[in-house]
């Protein structure tokens, strides 16, 4: 089965992309610094620009590859964005001065959509019985290169210094790329730009409207705490090794994220992606009550662990909801425009996190982030266009 030897080959590649997009930030704000800018508060500002940089034009740019994917082929633009990001990467170990670096990301981003491409390319040759236990797996190796990554590049960092870090992470993704170009074939038939206009009825996207609005609440979710988790697990751990055990914070969620994405992908399969979603979000809201709550280290790691088991059912279920209600002329827009969605809530969560916090009481952040779910859960599940479209799709298949 051809969707089962494309699956291990995008995994590794989806996994050297991640890696290499978070190789950077155990050693940012160090890097920054070595670049000349030593007053504390300058580096802070930097760090926080130069690291969102690259959301920003992501977001700007998914819907226009997916569109092109469209037309061109999703095979040709996985290529044209790892070579891309791998050229721009290797260049950020050149810079002289952070404003050179903070280019740098703004095109790193515009570069961007390799994993959406991935996903889409895996969802257009998946079966539908197969789909959620296809992206589930597909999402892990997106987790897997995101949670080693900073390990990766601390270690790389020491070894190389970091500029070698930037020539490394150059490399592996360009070596992704290769991947790509001698292991996926993909039959494409490319559309005169008249045709493309006729069959873009982009009114058969609206069903979709509601899984791109999850999609951005789902990485706002994840996202929202993570400026403020040192400062939030101070309040509760007051022992000698915080920068550890917040590191074991971060990685509880990424871990259970990696459990939860294939389990919860193939009981999608069985019972239904929506079904999933919709208790997913409801889950992923209340494990803010043992982190709101927590007053010790354990409940505030136990919660951490259920958020990133339940988000790891919401993506892979989202993905397939994607793949299943587009139209096959306009699967790749789909899926870029899901991953903007991701992207705007990548860039959204953060600044709303630091936000409430510096204006009101850092838990309030667990209350907002968990209304916004649950908004979004009874959102979904009273849609009707959605539980028509699924229903129609359900008869046709």
């Amino acid at each position: 089965m051809y969707w089962k030897r494309s699956l291990w080959i995008l995994w590794p590649a989806n996994f050297l992309i991640a890696a290499g997009m978070s190789l950077i930030i155990p050693f940012l704000p160090l890097y920054i610094e070595k670049l000349g800018v030593h007053n504390i508060h300058q580096v802070e500002h930097w760090t926080g620009w130069i690291f969102s940089a690259q959301f920003i034009t992501s977001f700007l740019f998914q819907p226009l590859w997916g569109s092109l994917a469209d037309r061109y082929g999703r095979k040709v633009m996985l290529i044209r964005s790892a070579i891309g990001m791998g050229a721009i990467t290797a260049l950020m170990g050149l810079v002289t001065g952070p404003g050179q670096l903070l280019v740098l990301r703004l095109i790193n981003g515009l570069f961007s959509g390799f994993i959406s491409m991935s996903i889409s390319l895996q969802a257009s040759v998946t079966p539908d019985e197969h789909a959620g236990r296809s992206l589930g797996t597909l999402q892990t190796g997106q987790i897997v290169g995101t949670l080693v990554g900073p390990l990766i590049g601390g270690f790389l960092s020491e070894v190389f210094g970091f500029e070698g870090v930037f020539f490394v992470t150059g490399g592996l993704i360009l070596i992704a790329g290769l991947v790509v170009l001698f292991l996926i074939h993909e039959d494409v038939t490319v559309k005169t730009k008249k045709a493309q206009k006729k069959k873009k009825e982009y009114k058969a996207l609206r069903p979709l409207f509601p899984i791109f609005i999850a999609a951005a609440i789902t990485q706002l979710a994840m996202m929202s705490i993570q400026p403020i988790i040192t400062l939030y697990t101070r309040t509760i751990y007051h022992g000698q090794h915080l920068t550890l055990i917040v590191g074991l914070i971060s990685a509880v969620t990424g871990v259970a994220n990696l459990i939860g994405s294939p389990i919860l992908g193939r009981i999608g399969d069985k019972i239904g992606q929506r079904k999933v979603l919709l208790f997913s979000l409801i889950m992923a809201a209340l494990a803010f009550i043992p982190q709101v709550l927590a007053t010790d280290i354990r409940l505030l790691l136990a919660g951490r662990f259920l958020l990133g088991l339940f988000i790891g059912g919401m993506i892979p279920s989202l993905n397939v909801l994607v793949k299943k209600l587009a139209p096959a002329h306009l699967q790749a827009t789909a899926f870029g425009l899901s991953s903007s969605a991701r992207f705007l809530g990548n860039l959204l969560g953060p600044l709303l996190g630091t936000f409430v916090a510096a204006s009101y009481n850092i838990k309030d952040i667990f209350y907002i982030t968990m209304i916004f779910l649950l908004i979004n859960m009874f959102s979904i599940a009273r849609n009707k266009k959605l539980r028509l479209a699924l229903s129609q799709q359900k008869k046709a298949s």
